[in-house]
């Protein structure tokens, strides 16, 4: 099992920037498929970003080319820098593992969303609010 804590949510202007972090713990030995979701109050649960064990990244089409997704398996932390920030963005940012053999090479964030992918573990969620 895993243990994930996400943590560099808050408050920021139109067009700034964020990183939140997410710290693993327990069994970081496996291979996970990682991913960062988001819901905004009154909204389903969108998958944002996902990053495969061999690094292969993928990203939802609202938010390529803005937001990055990257780990640092020397310490086991999952990260999502993101950048031009707007308010449509706001929303409470989870991230989540799930076993990459499980998911069979499924790790795309498209793949997730269309067949609704469960993961196995999630973080408490971080709060990232955008004003205009």
């Amino acid at each position: 099992q895993v243990q994930l804590a996400e943590s560099g949510g808050g408050s920021v202007q139109s067009g700034e920037s964020l990183r939140l972090s997410c710290a693993a713990s327990g069994d970081t030995t496996s291979d996970y498929c990682m991913a960062w979701f988001r819901q905004a109050p009154g909204k389903q649960r969108e998958g944002v970003a996902a990053i495969d064990s061999d690094g292969t990244t993928t990203y939802t089409k609202s938010v390529k080319g803005r937001f990055t997704i990257s780990q640092d398996n020397a310490k086991s932390t999952l990260y999502l820098q993101m950048n031009s920030l707007a308010p449509e963005d706001t929303a409470t940012y989870y991230c989540a593992a799930e076993d990459s053999p499980v998911l069979g090479g499924a790790c795309v964030i498209s793949t997730i969303e269309a067949l609704g992918t469960n993961f196995d573990y999630w973080g408490q969620g971080t709060q990232v609010t955008v004003s205009s």
